[in-house]
């Protein structure tokens, strides 16, 4: 299949765009996520922000913690709670992968984007993930100052 940004069901709900920022990032996965009716329905409107959540392995299921769906104002009687824990789909060989990778010093398991794929399930990128430290976002907010100027020069044939 071609670029996935090209089918017209794809589309991104919530991005993590400080993760990038926080975390360096050393492999992600996809995984599918267990949602009620009516949260399919908010998110279709895109009322959603994974910024301040993180998955987590508990007792041998992968959740996603702290993740904000907004309330579909037309689901009076079937609601769902806004900041619930929900479950994540993956299979049991990457599910023991994920917690390995937990268990070593400063891993953690971080959402980067929440998007509905090119069938139209919802679906979630996580990134395996350690902590920077305050020098390696100077070091990396620098690499990335210098990329831009270097490209301004290129183009104005300085």
């Amino acid at each position: 299949m071609a670029n996935p940004k090209d089918n017209p069901n794809y589309k991104v709900i919530a991005e993590n765009r400080r993760a990038r920022y926080d975390y360096a990032i050393e492999d992600d996965i996809e995984c599918g996520i267990i949602l009620e009716g009516s949260e399919v329905k908010s998110l279709r409107e895109g009322g959603s922000n994974i910024a301040e959540s993180y998955a987590a392995v508990d007792e041998g299921e992968l959740w996603l913690v702290n993740s904000y769906i907004a309330p579909y104002k037309q689901a009076k009687t079937f609601t769902h709670e806004e900041k619930r824990r929900r479950k994540l789909l993956v299979s049991k060989k990457e599910m023991s992968r994920l917690w390995n990778d937990t268990q070593r010093k400063g891993m953690t398991l971080v959402p980067l984007v929440l998007y509905f794929n090119h069938r139209g399930l919802a679906k979630l990128k996580i990134g395996i993930a350690k902590g920077k430290k305050n020098v390696d976002k100077r070091a990396t907010e620098a690499k990335r100052d210098w990329n831009r100027q270097k490209q301004r020069l290129l183009r104005h044939g300085e």
